[in-house]
């Protein structure tokens, strides 16, 4: 088949996308570790009064700094500085601290999805004006009016909304101010209908408390074990909590901690837990899952990525090839000279209406199966497409062009971009790849089929 020419004769050169340059993922920053509490029902009276004291303290502490707004980073730490000092007298310098820098992190976090939101209300205002700016099922270039009159006026509806909402988000970003709630906007949501969450209002009660619990110690290099406030000794297994001053009265060691009567064993890379403590700084966060009626505590810290191999000595070697689709991914090992080793093989991977725990939890099972397909073959990396739908995302119901946009179809369009999980896929990829001493390389869409 020939090429298609113009009217002179030449051919039409049609404007293609350009293909993004291949790269190597770099390796994670820090490393987090989970394990699982055994405790008494002492211990755990004594975990849900504490927490619950430095989590009042952390919801006033988060509420001063959402009402002072937008600062630069001298003021940032002018205000900081101020609000440790206040919240000393309840607690402790060192706890004061880790208060502090998470109010921070949540106010940086709103008013980060603030801006998102008003990406994409922007973008879902365009797209809606220009397309009112066609009358009912004429078109201007690529661009088509609504089908119908009546779907045009429910449009012209909706882009007053849309508008509304706009104009409150551009409100608040002028302003500095953000919203924040601790536990969660959607388990406060649930409270007015409980009965559709299927939840009690003990139950509800439960987990609402459990959310706003404050357990949380930033690690000290240059203390013993790599923190003060939360202590673990990594040979005797014993896990200490140093009390605020007005719980002093439930210590049962000295200097006002608590020891908790049974070992804490990390038994998931334990090793590397017990000597980050021997030698830097760990962070501990102390949480609890009301549903599974069980403890836990996290260790993490910052670690020093190694430097990541170049392409070419990656492709010396064979490489599972992942293309992410909707409910599965397709794999595929290729040679250094890119033909297909044995038999391209299909992971499932559906995780629509799942819990968040079990999605990652599939998540975790598909990579692992990428993992031990690459040792099989002696692959040094894995290839991921860089995917995001960030336009499909933003845009929402009023994407327009070649994928539908109303109806059944575009229904289900949306419900397809939701249910594949780029960025968590590709986050927990990176992570547990490093773990197995793997590289991650990331590609252009358009290099995978």
């Amino acid at each position: 088949m020939g090429r298609p020419r113009g009217r002179g004769g030449g051919l039409v050169t049609a404007s293609l996308r350009p293909v993004a340059v291949p790269f190597v993922a770099a390796a994670p920053g820090g490393t987090r570790v989970r394990a699982r509490l055994r405790l008494s029902p002492e211990d755990e009276a004594v975990l849900r009064v504490a927490g619950s004291h430095r989590g009042a303290l952390a919801g006033k502490d988060l509420a001063v700094r959402c009402a002072e707004g937008r600062l630069d980073a001298r003021d940032r730490a002018r205000s900081r500085a101020v609000r440790k000092r206040a919240l000393t007298a309840g607690t402790s310098s060192r706890w004061a601290g880790a208060i502090t820098r998470t109010s921070e992190d949540a106010y940086r976090l709103a008013d980060q999805n603030l801006r998102a939101e008003k990406s994409s209300l922007t973008a879902r205002v365009r797209r809606i004006e220009a397309r009112l700016a066609i009358q009912a099922g004429g078109k201007a270039g690529k661009t088509r009016g609504y089908a119908t009159a009546a779907e045009r006026y429910s449009k012209t509806v909706r882009l007053q909304a849309l508008k509304a909402r706009l104009g409150r988000v551009r409100q608040q970003l002028d302003s500095g101010t953000v919203s924040v709630v601790r536990g969660g906007k959607a388990l406060l949501r649930t409270r007015n209908n409980l009965a559709a969450a299927g939840l009690t209002e003990d139950r509800w009660r439960r987990e609402w408390e459990s959310a706003r619990l404050f357990l949380t110690a930033d690690g000290e290099k240059d203390k013993a074990w790599g923190n003060e406030t939360i202590r673990w000794n990594p040979d005797e297994g014993w896990l200490e909590i140093k009390l605020p001053a007005p719980l002093a009265h439930l210590a049962n060691q000295p200097h006002g901690r608590y020891r908790l009567s049974f070992p804490a064993r990390f038994s998931y890379r334990g090793d590397e837990v017990a000597a980050q403590a021997a030698t830097g700084a760990v962070r501990y966060d102390i949480s609890h899952d009301p549903a599974r009626g069980r403890w836990y505590i996290d260790a993490s810290w910052k670690a020093a990525p190694a430097p990541a191999p170049s392409l070419e000595e990656l492709r010396q070697h064979p490489a599972v090839s992942i293309d992410v689709n909707h409910g599965h991914l397709a794999t595929a090992v290729i040679a250094p000279d890119g033909n297909i080793l044995g038999t391209p093989a299909t992971i499932g991977l559906d995780l629509a209406g799942l819990p968040a725990a079990t999605r990652d939890g599939h998540l975790r099972a598909a990579i692992t199966s990428l993992i031990a397909t690459a040792r099989a073959h002696g692959a040094r990396a894995i290839v991921i497409e860089d995917l995001d739908f960030a336009e499909a995302r933003a845009e929402g119901r009023e994407r327009h062009g070649s994928r539908p946009s109303r109806g059944r179809s575009g229904r289900g369009f949306r419900r397809a971009i939701s249910g594949i999980p780029t960025g968590k896929l590709r986050d927990r990829l990176v992570q547990m790849a490093c773990n197995a001493g793997l590289s991650v390389i990331v590609v252009d869409p358009a290099c995978t089929c």
